[in-house]
């Protein structure tokens, strides 16, 4: 059975900002040097999936970066545009339409764009587990990953690993987690039945498209009347139509927490979300005074467990300690590391006011 790629690259990173605009969300952004972050997911996949059967799904405003950035290995008819944002579940399912209507059933592994993995044979090895499994059973598989410290920023996936129903190496999920508190973050990494939830999701066409008709029957009939046009010559005015009236879910909430037939697959990965500043500090080694320092230059006395990019000028700090500091061309941001997920409302009060070229 064919093997495919839908990598997800229609976010906007408000998180990540100064670095992550709108005009280059954090999935074009090149942050250590070696690659932008779409490129790095797309190598990823090494020989496990072929460059032709990659597929993109990302807005139509990004039509351009996509085409400046993404590795000419990838078939430009492969890039799938949504004419709005209406969450995971309406793009996964648009793309499972695509490749059924073009190449019938085949297994499907569903990436975000902006990942950081260190453990590269790790996440291959636990790939190929994923594609054999999604292969021989029709489930709908995940990938968990082995916390390191106690998140407040991702979701959690429970499950028990010393159940006897195993789907080699996959535990079927009792549950998911949303982003919890820091006390029950606490609680979830001392136990080992909690994993972070990292996104990253693998099943056949025919098993996704099955769920999507039971648990979203709406979305369901919607990306099939799309399916129908997809050669037609009113295909892009059917698809905006269709794609306007779509309901706006993740596939976490619509589907995965509601179907029975959910199994993860645990993994240490070297994972981390480059979602946050803070992320930067699990993706990105530190110093001796454990200062993740990215790209800049740094020069600090008695400064400890910071976060420190810059694009250009020399950064300096004194009795500096867990703060994250984020020097661009246009923006700086000086902010405590606990209040790293508040980024995304700074970027809010600069839309109110009327900043928006600083967005």
């Amino acid at each position: 059975m064919n093997r495919y790629a839908v990598i997800m690259a229609g976010g906007g990173g408000t998180r990540f900002w100064p670095l992550s605009r709108k005009d280059r969300p954090k999935q074009f952004l090149d942050i250590d040097g070696s690659d932008v972050l779409i490129n790095s997911t797309i190598k990823r996949l090494g020989s496990h999936v072929p460059a032709k059967n990659i597929f993109i799904v990302t807005g139509e405003s990004l039509h351009d970066l996509i085409h400046e950035n993404v590795s000419m290995e990838i078939p430009r008819e492969n890039i799938i545009y949504e004419p709005e944002a209406k969450n995971t579940a309406a793009a996964i399912a648009y793309a499972a339409v695509v490749i059924k209507h073009r190449h019938g059933e085949g297994i499907m592994c569903v990436l975000p764009s902006d990942h950081h993995i260190s453990e590269q044979k790790n996440f291959e090895d636990t790939i190929e587990k994923a594609f054999k499994a999604a292969h021989t059973t029709r489930k709908l598989y995940t990938i968990g990953i082995k916390p390191t410290f106690c998140s407040t920023g991702y979701g959690y996936i429970k499950h028990d690993p010393n159940t006897d129903r195993i789907i080699d190496g996959a535990y079927e999920v009792e549950e998911f987690i949303e982003k919890p508190s820091i006390e029950k973050a606490k609680i979830y990494c001392d136990s080992e039945n909690f994993l972070w939830n990292s996104g990253i999701f693998i099943w056949r066409i025919s098993t996704i498209m099955n769920n999507i008709e039971r648990y979203l029957p709406k979305l369901y009939k919607g990306v099939m009347q799309i399916s129908e046009h997809l050669e037609n010559e009113d295909s892009h005015d059917v698809i905006k139509e269709v794609y306007g009236k779509l309901k706006s879910i993740s596939i976490d909430y619509g589907i995965l927490e509601r179907s029975e037939d959910v199994w993860v697959l645990p993994a240490d990965l070297g994972w981390s979300d480059i979602g946050s500043w803070e992320s930067m500090a699990f993706a990105y080694k530190a110093d001796g005074d454990n200062n993740t320092i990215v790209k800049s230059k740094h020069v600090g006395i008695n400064s400890r467990n910071n976060i420190i990019f810059g694009d250009n000028r020399l950064i300096t700090a004194i009795d500096l300690e867990d703060y994250i500091i984020a020097d661009t061309s246009d923006a700086l941001l000086i902010c405590p590391r606990d209040k790293a997920q508040e980024v995304k409302y700074l970027v809010g009060k600069i839309k109110e006011k009327g900043l928006d070229e600083y967005l």
